[in-house]
Protein backbone atom coordinates (compact mmCIF):
# COMPACT_ATOMS: atom_id res chain seq x y z
CA UNK A 1 0.00 0.00 0.00
CA UNK A 2 1.28 3.35 -0.95
CA UNK A 3 1.73 6.55 1.53
CA UNK A 4 -2.09 7.44 1.77
CA UNK A 5 -1.65 10.58 3.98
CA UNK A 6 1.18 13.22 5.30
CA UNK A 7 0.42 16.35 6.45
CA UNK A 8 3.25 19.29 7.73
CA UNK A 9 1.85 21.29 10.89
CA UNK A 10 3.13 23.28 13.66
CA UNK A 11 1.80 21.81 16.69
CA UNK A 12 -1.83 21.24 16.17
CA UNK A 13 -1.70 24.01 13.34
CA UNK A 14 -2.16 22.36 10.11
CA UNK A 15 -0.54 24.20 7.67
CA UNK A 16 -0.35 21.83 4.30
CA UNK A 17 -1.81 18.17 3.87
CA UNK A 18 -2.61 15.90 1.52
CA UNK A 19 -4.27 12.57 1.76
CA UNK A 20 -4.56 9.85 -1.12
CA UNK A 21 -8.02 9.12 -0.58
CA UNK A 22 -10.93 9.52 1.92
CA UNK A 23 -10.41 9.50 6.30
CA UNK A 24 -10.48 10.76 9.31
CA UNK A 25 -6.66 11.32 8.92
CA UNK A 26 -6.61 14.80 10.51
CA UNK A 27 -8.92 13.97 13.15
CA UNK A 28 -6.53 10.94 14.47
CA UNK A 29 -3.76 12.94 13.67
CA UNK A 30 -4.41 16.10 15.83
CA UNK A 31 -4.79 13.51 18.88
CA UNK A 32 -1.57 12.16 18.03
CA UNK A 33 0.35 14.91 17.87
CA UNK A 34 -1.55 16.66 21.22
CA UNK A 35 0.10 13.39 22.97
CA UNK A 36 3.52 13.03 21.01
CA UNK A 37 6.83 12.49 23.01
CA UNK A 38 8.24 15.83 22.95
CA UNK A 39 11.34 13.63 24.05
CA UNK A 40 11.46 11.67 20.84
CA UNK A 41 12.13 13.34 17.38
CA UNK A 42 11.50 10.37 15.15
CA UNK A 43 8.42 8.27 16.13
CA UNK A 44 6.06 5.94 14.59
CA UNK A 45 2.66 5.14 16.56
CA UNK A 46 1.20 1.82 15.02
CA UNK A 47 -3.03 1.64 15.11
CA UNK A 48 -4.45 -1.64 13.79
CA UNK A 49 -2.84 -2.12 10.41
CA UNK A 50 -1.85 1.14 10.35
CA UNK A 51 1.63 3.21 10.69
CA UNK A 52 1.73 6.86 11.81
CA UNK A 53 5.43 7.93 11.22
CA UNK A 54 6.62 11.22 12.48
CA UNK A 55 9.40 13.68 12.48
CA UNK A 56 9.71 16.62 14.97
CA UNK A 57 11.87 19.62 14.60
CA UNK A 58 11.27 22.34 17.04
CA UNK A 59 7.58 22.97 16.85
CA UNK A 60 7.24 21.71 13.42
CA UNK A 61 6.20 18.15 13.07
CA UNK A 62 6.28 16.17 9.26
CA UNK A 63 3.55 13.44 9.59
CA UNK A 64 2.75 10.33 7.08
CA UNK A 65 0.55 6.89 7.38
CA UNK A 66 0.92 3.76 5.38
CA UNK A 67 0.00 0.62 5.89
CA UNK A 68 1.51 -2.17 8.61
CA UNK A 69 3.98 -3.49 5.88
CA UNK A 70 5.55 -0.06 4.64
CA UNK A 71 9.31 -0.04 5.24
CA UNK A 72 10.15 2.44 8.30
CA UNK A 73 13.55 3.53 6.35
CA UNK A 74 10.90 4.58 3.07
CA UNK A 75 9.16 6.36 5.22
CA UNK A 76 11.47 8.66 7.06
CA UNK A 77 12.78 8.67 4.14
CA UNK A 78 10.21 10.54 2.64
CA UNK A 79 9.43 12.60 5.90
CA UNK A 80 13.04 14.06 5.40
CA UNK A 81 12.53 15.03 2.15
CA UNK A 82 9.59 16.63 2.94
CA UNK A 83 11.26 18.47 5.63
CA UNK A 84 13.90 19.85 3.37
CA UNK A 85 11.54 20.88 0.65
CA UNK A 86 9.18 22.61 3.39
CA UNK A 87 12.43 24.52 5.13
CA UNK A 88 13.72 25.58 1.79
CA UNK A 89 10.63 26.62 0.97
CA UNK A 90 8.85 28.57 3.63
CA UNK A 91 11.58 28.87 5.91
CA UNK A 92 11.41 31.00 8.90
CA UNK A 93 7.64 32.21 7.91
CA UNK A 94 6.39 28.94 9.03
CA UNK A 95 6.23 30.53 12.60
CA UNK A 96 3.37 32.60 12.61
CA UNK A 97 1.59 30.92 9.73
CA UNK A 98 -2.32 30.64 10.22
CA UNK A 99 -3.84 27.32 9.43
CA UNK A 100 -3.78 26.11 5.78
CA UNK A 101 -1.54 28.76 4.62
CA UNK A 102 0.89 26.76 2.74
CA UNK A 103 -1.73 24.20 1.74
CA UNK A 104 -2.74 25.49 -1.83
CA UNK A 105 1.36 25.07 -3.17
CA UNK A 106 2.24 22.34 -0.81
CA UNK A 107 0.10 20.13 -1.22
CA UNK A 108 1.40 19.51 -4.20
CA UNK A 109 4.21 18.94 -3.47
CA UNK A 110 3.52 16.08 -0.91
CA UNK A 111 0.96 14.06 -3.54
CA UNK A 112 4.57 14.21 -5.64
CA UNK A 113 6.19 13.02 -3.53
CA UNK A 114 3.76 10.52 -1.71
CA UNK A 115 3.74 8.75 -5.29
CA UNK A 116 7.58 9.29 -5.60
CA UNK A 117 8.16 7.13 -2.47
CA UNK A 118 5.06 4.79 -2.92
CA UNK A 119 6.84 3.37 -6.02
CA UNK A 120 9.47 0.62 -5.49
CA UNK A 121 11.93 2.21 -8.24
CA UNK A 122 12.52 4.88 -5.57
CA UNK A 123 15.05 2.44 -3.90
CA UNK A 124 18.49 4.51 -4.78
CA UNK A 125 17.01 7.95 -3.67
CA UNK A 126 15.82 6.23 -0.16
CA UNK A 127 19.09 4.50 0.11
CA UNK A 128 20.71 7.61 -0.37
CA UNK A 129 18.57 9.58 2.44
CA UNK A 130 19.04 6.46 4.35
CA UNK A 131 22.99 6.95 4.84
CA UNK A 132 22.06 10.39 6.43
CA UNK A 133 19.38 8.77 9.11
CA UNK A 134 20.99 5.97 10.48
CA UNK A 135 19.36 7.12 13.66
CA UNK A 136 16.27 5.19 12.28
CA UNK A 137 17.89 2.23 14.23
CA UNK A 138 16.58 3.85 17.46
CA UNK A 139 13.17 4.79 16.25
CA UNK A 140 10.20 3.89 18.65
CA UNK A 141 7.61 2.05 17.33
CA UNK A 142 4.65 2.64 19.83
CA UNK A 143 0.97 1.01 19.50
CA UNK A 144 -1.12 4.01 19.36
CA UNK A 145 -3.00 2.90 22.80
CA UNK A 146 0.14 4.01 24.18
CA UNK A 147 -0.94 7.53 23.15
CA UNK A 148 -4.42 8.37 23.48
CA UNK A 149 -4.79 5.84 26.47
CA UNK A 150 -6.86 2.45 26.69
CA UNK A 151 -10.29 2.37 27.40
CA UNK A 152 -12.50 5.09 27.04
CA UNK A 153 -9.90 7.06 25.32
CA UNK A 154 -9.58 4.52 22.74
CA UNK A 155 -12.82 4.19 22.51
CA UNK A 156 -13.79 7.91 22.06
CA UNK A 157 -11.47 8.14 18.99
CA UNK A 158 -13.50 4.62 17.35
CA UNK A 159 -16.55 6.93 18.09
CA UNK A 160 -15.05 9.89 16.53
CA UNK A 161 -14.53 8.21 13.69
CA UNK A 162 -17.98 6.39 13.83
CA UNK A 163 -19.50 9.39 13.74
CA UNK A 164 -17.50 11.61 10.89
CA UNK A 165 -18.54 8.62 8.52
CA UNK A 166 -22.15 8.70 9.95
CA UNK A 167 -21.92 13.03 9.71
CA UNK A 168 -20.29 11.96 6.35
CA UNK A 169 -23.13 9.86 4.93
CA UNK A 170 -25.84 12.19 6.58
CA UNK A 171 -24.33 15.09 4.28
CA UNK A 172 -24.80 12.91 1.34
CA UNK A 173 -28.04 12.20 2.20
CA UNK A 174 -28.99 15.64 2.71
CA UNK A 175 -27.17 17.27 -0.23
CA UNK A 176 -29.02 14.81 -2.71
CA UNK A 177 -32.08 15.48 -1.37
CA UNK A 178 -31.56 19.10 -1.49
CA UNK A 179 -30.17 18.59 -5.12
CA UNK A 180 -33.72 16.83 -5.98
CA UNK A 181 -35.21 19.64 -4.55
CA UNK A 182 -33.71 22.44 -5.87
CA UNK A 183 -33.85 20.54 -9.51
CA UNK A 184 -37.96 20.18 -8.99
CA UNK A 185 -38.06 23.49 -7.95
CA UNK A 186 -36.13 24.84 -10.88
CA UNK A 187 -38.51 22.98 -12.89
CA UNK A 188 -41.53 24.39 -11.69
CA UNK A 189 -40.08 27.72 -12.06
CA UNK A 190 -39.67 26.76 -15.47
CA UNK A 191 -43.02 25.42 -16.40
CA UNK A 192 -44.45 28.87 -14.44
CA UNK A 193 -42.31 31.02 -16.58
CA UNK A 194 -43.92 29.13 -19.74
CA UNK A 195 -47.26 29.23 -18.84
CA UNK A 196 -46.92 32.90 -18.03
CA UNK A 197 -45.28 33.86 -21.46
CA UNK A 198 -47.54 31.78 -23.59
CA UNK A 199 -50.49 33.41 -21.68
CA UNK A 200 -48.75 36.86 -22.52
CA UNK A 201 -48.57 35.91 -26.09
CA UNK A 202 -52.41 35.13 -26.36
CA UNK A 203 -53.47 38.30 -24.60
CA UNK A 204 -51.25 39.84 -27.54
CA UNK A 205 -52.56 38.09 -30.19
CA UNK A 206 -56.36 38.66 -29.26
CA UNK A 207 -55.70 41.97 -28.89
CA UNK A 208 -54.62 42.47 -31.84
CA UNK A 209 -57.37 39.70 -33.22
CA UNK A 210 -60.61 41.45 -32.38
CA UNK A 211 -61.02 39.65 -29.04
CA UNK A 212 -60.57 36.31 -27.03
CA UNK A 213 -61.80 34.49 -29.90
CA UNK A 214 -59.82 35.57 -32.78
CA UNK A 215 -62.65 36.60 -34.77
CA UNK A 216 -61.19 38.77 -37.10
CA UNK A 217 -57.51 36.69 -37.38
CA UNK A 218 -59.86 33.41 -37.95
CA UNK A 219 -62.62 34.61 -39.96
CA UNK A 220 -62.79 34.04 -43.95
CA UNK A 221 -61.99 36.74 -46.28
CA UNK A 222 -64.91 37.58 -47.72
CA UNK A 223 -65.62 37.04 -51.68
CA UNK A 224 -66.31 40.04 -53.89
CA UNK A 225 -68.30 39.47 -57.32
CA UNK A 226 -67.46 41.79 -60.41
Amino acid sequence: MPIIYSAVSRGQTVLAKYADCVGNFTEVAEQIIDRMDENAPKLTYKHGNYLIHLIRDNQIIYMCITDDKFELNRAFAFLMEVKSRFTQMYGLTVATAIAYAMNTEFSTVLSSLMSSYSDDTHTDTIGQVKEQIDELRTIMVKNIEGVIGRGERIDRLETAADGLLGSSTSFRQSSRRLSRAMFWRSVRMYVLLAAIVLFMIYVIVSMACGGLLWQSCLASPSTGGT
